[in-house]
């Protein structure tokens, strides 16, 4: 109650940012039905002062669903994001999704959770499976089958939205108890081989994604999941104190798929990464093995490494002696993570908010890109306060069994899809030390980029690369002259324009290939190109990879015939980096709004020279 008044204080007050501070802090301490109540309410006060993303949401649904609502709301309130959702009618998700005019495709959402139960969508599997025999199950199955098969097949023709489907959870008990277990087509075995045909089906659509519903029951207990009252009286199946884990696993979809999620994770070293304080315990004294108490950091550091494979960067501010704690990371036989899985370090005497904003700049990303933990809840406290776009998670200083726990549960590390690019992000920045230390050593700017030895290709998009297209659409914030953002449903779509066209860019140089790390779609309108979308990721800009790429884009929109070339650039807080792209090659105002700037090149008139230093070359395909 006393935190609720101090953000009434502070809301009137008008100082926003603490009581967006405080609203994070209750919502961690107390996330409940009444407090996501108080939660959208205060900030449907403070939105139009807050730099909220917007989403809208359908859910559909063969039971009651709407006091999950408010829980997922909140939740993405407090991870920057304005949720606006809209719930099908009761059992009506069939007809809703087969009618291209029903009113989930007028709501026009960016997200859709199909979430059906077992008992509604096969109940001779659920309760008469004993009356059937082995060919009855598996009509119930092929047929459940083939209508998950078509809607799936009808929601992707009428809409581009991101679709969740939950998969069928299996009974508490078995119909036939544990001989269920022994029988070759049981009833547990036949909901599986449904869950198993179900998943893929999605993989043979892009944006579909499979939520384990089973699996989110089983993980929180399916004795205590169900409330059979509340289903029988009002067709509610689970009990009101599990909504709030629906809730979170929606939200580890809903993050991803709207951009908020976290590329660092920064950590502390002395009892967090292991056990004890290496400057007092010394390099045989701190824990950190297979065995307690140093499994918790183990397992820790475990998760970490996870994270690492998944393309998440991991970096370490702690206030320590440089040499001791490199000593541990390189030499301790207990330690998972080495010096090589580390992208940036801070490991000094400096204050970490300091330390936090070196690491960002080092790796070239926003803030608001930070992950950080820290067993010290003074040193959290002084993050949040200090730097409050950094997701600072809390540790319970005295239980390092739920480090490891806590890290997988929260939804900022979350991934739907993972490129080759991503997978090997973590060597991509270990080749970039090497770049600076060039750069540093070079006698001159120009000397550095010919001795990178850069080669840029321009890449047509193709089925295997549309999830890394989409994904940098979405992700890239400073190098990015619009930041429209596209998902792969609206890239294969644009692809199949006639006056469109889609590239991805890949860099290499001399230490190795950054990947696809850039995106050009433009679009041609009468004797004019319009450049639409034009991005580079952090790992490039500032090499003049950005002027090679609009060299291309000018020479091959004046071989298909375009007088002039044109582009928006579109202010955002993170894309200052190309604020003065446009005019620093030629391109003049032609009309300014809001803010926001139109920029046109005379082709006919101006040549925008290819860097000497870079080699350009062209896959063939549909860009041409």
């Amino acid at each position: 109650m006393a935190l609720r008044q101090e953000i009434n204080q502070l809301i009137a007050a008008n100082a926003l940012s603490k009581a967006t501070r405080c609203l994070a802090q209750l919502w961690r301490e107390d996330a409940g039905p009444a407090t996501a109540a108080f939660i959208i309410s205060r900030y449907e006060q403070l939105r139009q002062h807050l730099p909220l993303a917007s989403s809208r949401l359908f859910i559909l649904r063969s039971f009651t669903i709407e006091p999950a609502v408010p829980l997922v709301r909140a939740m993405a309130f407090v991870h920057g994001t304005e949720l606006s959702v809209e719930v099908g009618g009761f059992n009506a998700y069939a007809q809703e999704i087969l009618e291209p005019t029903s009113r989930l495709y007028r709501f026009a959402p960016e997200l859709v959770i199909l979430a059906v139960q077992t008992r509604d969508v096969a109940p001779d599997l659920w309760d008469g499976y004993t009356n059937g025999t082995s060919t009855d199950h598996d009509a119930v199955v092929e047929r459940v089958v083939i209508s998950f098969r078509n809607w799936i097949q009808a929601f992707r023709s009428h809409s581009q939205a991101h679709l969740i489907v939950h998969t069928l959870e299996v009974p508490l008990f078995a119909s036939q108890g544990v001989l269920d277990s022994q029988l070759e087509n049981g009833q547990v075995a036949a909901i599986q081989r449904i869950n198993q045909a179900i998943q893929r089906v999605t993989t043979e659509h892009h944006g579909v994604y499979i939520l384990d519903y089973d699996a989110l029951v089983a993980r929180h207990g399916r004795l205590r999941w169900h409330d059979e009252r509340k289903w029988l009286a009002m067709r509610m199946p689970i009990a009101a104190d599990n909504l709030i884990h629906l809730a979170d696993e929606w939200s580890r979809y809903i993050q991803p798929l709207t951009g908020k999620v976290c590329k660092v994770l920064v950590t502390d070293l002395d009892n967090t990464l292991w056990g004890g304080v290496i400057g007092e315990d010394g390099i045989d004294g701190i824990k950190i093995g297979l065995e307690y108490p140093g499994a918790a950091y183990h397992a820790l550091q475990r998760v970490m490494l996870d994270f690492y494979h998944r393309g998440i960067l991991l970096a370490v501010c702690s206030k320590n002696n440089l040499t001791d704690a490199m000593a541990v990371l390189e030499n301790h036989p207990g330690m998972v993570l080495r010096p090589q899985h580390f992208a940036a370090w801070r490991i000094n005497w400096n204050d970490k908010v300091h330390n936090l904003r070196e690491i960002a700049d080092e790796l070239n990303v926003g803030i608001d890109a930070l992950a950080f933990i820290d067993d010290n809840p003074v040193e959290r406290e002084q993050v949040r306060t200090a730097l409050p776009e950094v997701t600072v998670i809390d540790l319970v200083a005295d239980n390092p069994m739920a480090y490891a726990r806590t890290l997988r549960a929260t939804p900022v590390f979350e991934r739907l899809v993972l490129s080759a690019e991503d997978r090997e992000r973590g060597h991509y920045y270990v080749e970039q030390r090497q770049r600076v230390e060039l750069e540093r050593n070079a006698p001159s700017l120009e000397d550095f980029y010919y001795s990178l030895q850069q080669e840029v290709e321009i890449v047509p998009v193709t089925p295997a690369t549309c999830p890394r297209v989409a994904q940098l659409t979405q992700k890239t914030n400073q190098f990015n002259l619009t930041t429209r953002r596209y998902s792969e449903q609206q890239i294969r779509e644009i692809t199949t324009s006639s006056t469109w066209n889609v590239c991805g860019v890949r860099v290499k140089d001399r230490f190795g290939d950054n990947g696809l790390v850039g995106v050009v779609i433009t679009r041609d309108k009468d004797t004019m190109c319009e450049i639409d979308t034009f991005l580079l990721s952090c790992r490039v800009i500032g090499r003049t990879v950005e002027t090679a790429v609009l060299s291309w884009i000018a020479e091959h929109a004046r071989a298909r015939g375009r007088r002039q070339l044109q582009g928006w650039f579109l202010p955002t807080k993170k894309n200052t980096p190309a604020k003065e792209f446009y005019s620093a090659h030629g391109f003049r105002i032609a009309t300014e709004q809001d803010n926001e700037t139109l920029w046109v090149l005379d082709l006919e008139e101006v040549a925008i020279a290819y860097p000497q230093w870079i080699t350009v070359t062209q896959i063939k395909g549909e860009c041409d």
